[in-house]
């Protein structure tokens, strides 16, 4: 391999990892060489004149800063959740995700990752929000955490023809970071309704994050897992269960027995 080649590869994985890393926007014309900013010495500070006296009634305020993408500019979720409400098929709800502006979280996606699997099946995943693999492929849980959540749905006699997927949020946060509160208030009333319109038999909640929105505490999930409760969403009821979250499996492999005992628990739901 020349050096020129092995240069090019070197770039090309550099942007890819600034990409997974959320960094895929300029913020200026020309680059900053920071390194250099930082080697030069700062001049010696300089008495400042005594502040002027402004009255009261005469001092302006401080400019507002600007809304940030996925904060405050976010819709009120009541408009998400009239708008949500009036879907009457799960086609109806993509539609509308796909031209809803109301999450900032849209702006820097790629793709929505709607939900994958069968409509009409009894059981219904829901995880916390995409990644990166998820936002390239506008599917839930297609990475390294999706192949190992086929594998534990496939020791259980399942697999994807079997199951509906989806996440509490439908776009990739930047560099995967977590769902702000406000992007995951707008976007949840978009999940309710597609819970409602598939009204599964059983819902399994991956992972910690996702637990905590569907059954609304602050329980760890290593406390909640394994948990059955009913849960309604609008007009479905629904028996409702919390087990680990696949990447969280991948990190701490010792765990997967928990995670077992949650999934034989799923198929004796299923079975009953």
């Amino acid at each position: 391999m020349t050096n020129r080649q092995l240069n090019r590869e070197e770039i090309l994985a550099t942007l890819d990892w600034y990409v997974a890393a959320g960094v895929d926007i300029a913020v200026g014309e020309t680059p900053v060489d920071r390194f250099a900013q930082s080697a030069i010495k700062p001049a010696p500070a300089q008495r400042r004149a005594a502040p002027s006296i402004v009255p009261q009634a005469t001092q302006q305020r401080p400019t507002p800063p600007l809304p940030v993408a996925g904060g405050p500019a976010d819709v009120d979720p009541g408009e998400a959740r009239a708008m949500a409400s009036s879907a009457t098929s799960l086609e109806q709800l993509r539609g509308m995700l796909e031209t809803f502006d109301g999450c900032g979280l849209k702006l820097r996606a790629t793709n929505l990752v709607f939900a994958d699997g069968n409509p009409d099946a009894e059981i219904m995943l829901v995880g916390e929000a995409p990644g990166r693999e998820e936002d390239l492929q506008g599917k839930p849980f297609v990475g390294r955490s999706g192949q190992l959540l086929d594998r534990m749905l496939g020791a259980i006699g399942l697999d994807r023809t079997k199951v509906y997927i989806a996440n509490t949020v439908p776009w990739r946060p930047p560099g995967n970071r977590t769902p702000s509160p406000s992007e995951v208030a707008v976007c949840l009333p978009f999940l309710y309704r597609q819970i409602e319109l598939v009204a599964p038999k059983v819902l399994v909640a991956l992972g910690g994050a996702s637990a905590s929105t569907l059954f609304e505490t602050d329980t760890g999930i290593t406390r909640l897992r394994g948990q059955w409760r009913d849960l309604s969403v609008g007009s479905h009821s629904m028996r409702a269960v919390a087990t680990l979250h696949p990447a969280y499996l991948l990190r701490q492999p010792a765990a997967k027995r928990l995670a077992w005992a949650d999934l034989l628990s799923v198929k004796a739901a299923l079975e009953s």
